[in-house]
């Protein structure tokens, strides 16, 4: 499989939800223009997207539906579930683990959370058993989890990730509004829920001094 930018591994799955669309819609074929409908991506660089998973499409029609789906999904490794432990087992990380079942048909199982509050450690949230952050190690390396789900308080953070990547962590989904210290090697994802939330407030406050003028 060869390496493909990070923007074209986001536009991906942004068609692969528009694709899954059209397949509940019972719908055999799918284009290039369509998927530019949906997406706001050019045609041209949807085709460009579609070819680096090695699917072939048909003349006039587009890519068959079921097809490209499967192909996408199986670049995404999507299909193949990896597992995750999750660190910080409060509001946030909680949310995210409601989300446990959409996530593993995205191909992420999260296994198991860890804190250090006593009254969350034995209990189990949206069916995720919560531990005690001394266990983490043990697991980890017993499970051979190789995704960390960061989501703790900013201060905690690097500790935690420093624990993670001794313990055999590969990749890190980051939550917390910090720029984490990590080897080269490390797959790192930040969410920045904080700069996202600064976007959106400027925006309308642009939109709105609009239209006041």
């Amino acid at each position: 499989m060869k390496p493909v930018s990070i923007l074209t591994l986001r536009r991906l799955s942004q068609y692969l939800q528009v694709i899954l669309e059209a397949k509940k819609e019972k719908q055999e074929y799918i284009s290039a223009t369509t998927l530019e409908k949906a997406t706001g991506v050019h045609r041209t660089q949807v085709r460009k997207d579609l070819a680096s998973t090695g699917v072939v499409g048909v003349p006039k029609r587009g890519h068959k539906v079921d097809e490209l789906a499967l192909a996408i999904s199986e670049f995404l490794n999507w299909n193949d579930s990896t597992e995750a432990f999750l660190v910080g087992a409060g509001n946030l990380g909680s949310a995210l683990m409601g989300y446990r079942d959409i996530f593993e048909t995205k191909g992420m199982k999260i296994l198991a959370a860890f804190d250090n509050a006593p009254d969350l450690i034995g209990t189990k949230i949206h069916d995720v058993p919560v531990f005690a952050m001394e266990k983490f190690s043990n697991l980890a390396q017993r499970l051979h989890v190789h995704i960390g789900i960061v989501t703790v308080p900013p201060e905690a953070a690097q500790p935690v990730v420093d624990m993670m990547l001794d313990s055999g962590i590969l990749a890190i989904w980051n939550f917390a509004p910090v720029q984490l210290v990590t080897p080269e090697d490390i797959i790192v994802e930040d969410v920045d829920l904080y700069a996202s939330l600064a976007v959106l407030s400027q925006r309308l406050a642009v939109k709105l001094m609009k239209k006041t003028e």
